[in-house]
């Protein structure tokens, strides 16, 4: 598969944005999918916040395999970061959100407390394209303030949330990714991610990938999915063609519809169908 390379204008002009942004940021909130928790880290953070507080949310939970969720939870509190695992469409960890922001600004409260000064917390949420930012901040807000839609590149501006309730305003930034990855298998499963738009991609060769994937690890999650079987000399093709059969996805002649099937694979590996995957190691 080519190497993936997507770094359109816009993404540039993001991160100028978040620079002039930060003077007037407390804090950051990044957000790392748990279903690849090293790949979708933005290597160009660390420099871009500097020592900015930062609370780590493992976003999408739910769709990650939990032992390996608990895992990378400790690896990145073995490195001193604040870490909690959540997931916004079932709620889970989300209340936890507040006391963590709270404690990683308790030096903060406590100076504006002695000196008589009340002013909100200024958070920046911020994070790969499509890992769940304008979702969170409508979930901790309870509002509809941020556009979310489950597809990469929707945000292209700074915008500010105020949530007067929790004493806190969030600025959402634009998903960014970084000008070049250096592994291209980060950029495949960042593609299996839906964080870089599909329209770009060879899909059936990604979904071959995915499936290469998933088989290391979880082929029983393939094979009560699809309803296959998985022999151990089938190439990742093999599998892929066995499940556009099984689908039914199949054009005259008995020919296997390809963009049909690769579509269906990447759609129900988001979509948490397949089983609960973890892609990094």
């Amino acid at each position: 598969m080519a190497e993936i390379v997507w770094y359109p204008g816009h993404m540039a002009k993001a991160k100028r944005l978040i620079k002039e942004a930060l003077p007037n940021i407390d804090m950051v909130i990044e957000l790392l999918d748990a279903r690849a928790p090293i790949s979708s880290a933005n290597p160009d953070f660390k420099s871009l916040f500097g020592n900015k507080p930062r609370l780590t949310l493992l976003t999408k939970c739910t769709l990650a395999d939990p032992n390996q969720t608990k895992r990378f939870e400790n690896l990145l509190k073995s490195e001193g970061r604040e870490v909690i695992a959540i997931d916004c469409k079932t709620g889970q960890g989300v209340k936890n959100i507040q006391n963590a922001i709270r404690s990683l600004m308790r030096e903060k409260l406590e100076r504006d407390a002695a000196r008589g000064i009340k002013r909100p917390i200024r958070a920046m949420v911020a994070g790969i394209t499509n890992v769940g930012k304008s979702t969170l901040i409508n979930t901790i807000s309870g509002t509809k303030k941020a556009v979310a839609q489950d597809r990469p590149g929707v945000t292209r501006h700074n915008s500010r949330i105020s949530i007067p309730s929790l004493g806190l305003e969030l600025t959402d930034t634009p998903g960014i990714l970084w000008h070049k990855f250096d592994s291209e298998l980060v950029g495949i499963k960042l593609a299996c991610l839906g964080s870089i738009r599909d329209e770009i991609l060879d899909t059936l060769n990604l979904s071959c990938r995915l499936i290469g994937l998933i088989r290391e690890d979880y082929s029983e999650c393939l094979v009560g999915r699809f309803g296959i079987e998985i022999e151990e000399e089938d190439s990742d093709y093999d599998i892929f063609l066995k499940i556009g059969r099984k689908r039914g996805f199949l054009r005259s002649g008995g020919v296997v519809d390809e963009d049909r099937a690769a579509s269906v694979i990447l759609d129900e590996f988001r979509a948490g169908k397949i089983g609960r995957i973890t892609l990094d190691r």
